[in-house]
């Protein structure tokens, strides 16, 4: 395992996908969009903040208490964050079909037990993340700052004039 770790490391070294992820990525971004994979993977389209495309990748949803989250594996730098902040928060889930959903950054006190959970069923990320899925939530605590998360909501339709 420590070498599939090493590898997976390596593919985002830097805190950005190398050549190889990006092609990954995007293979894996059409797989999960269809639908033919597990529910809690899906595709995750989000507006470039300066090129204004649309930009797609893979994601895990870690559901917990009932509701589902994104985590950013690779912490506050990551771009599709930045992406997903300076489109407030609008954004597209597809898994066998489009969900117009909107991300609600969780606060950092409430993050530790999602970004646990996180852990569980995203093995891909644990390499990424600076401790093991069975820590305390003590550990989890410590380093919650540095891994935003958000919440997955319904995006909310506009108000029709004058109502």
């Amino acid at each position: 395992m420590k070498l599939y770790d090493e590898y997976l490391r390596r593919l985002y070294r830097g805190g950005r996908p190398n050549r190889l992820a990006r092609l990954q990525n995007r293979a894996s971004a059409i797989v999960f969009g269809v639908g033919i994979w597990p529910s809690r993977v899906a595709a995750l389209e989000v507006r470039g903040r300066r090129s204004g495309r649309t930009i797609s990748f893979p994601i895990v949803i870690a559901d917990y208490e009932g509701e589902r989250f994104l985590v950013a594996m690779l912490g506050e730098n990551a771009n599709w964050v930045q992406n997903l902040r300076a489109a407030g928060g609008s954004a597209v889930l597809r898994h066998g079909r489009r969900e117009d959903v909107r991300l609600e950054e969780v606060p950092v006190s409430s993050r530790p037990a999602i970004l646990r959970r996180y852990l569980a069923v995203a093995p891909g990320a644990r390499p990424h993340i600076p401790i093991g899925r069975n820590a305390s939530i003590e550990e989890f605590e410590r380093i919650a700052p540095s891994f935003p998360v958000f919440r997955i909501t319904p995006a909310v339709a506009a108000s029709a004039p004058g109502g």
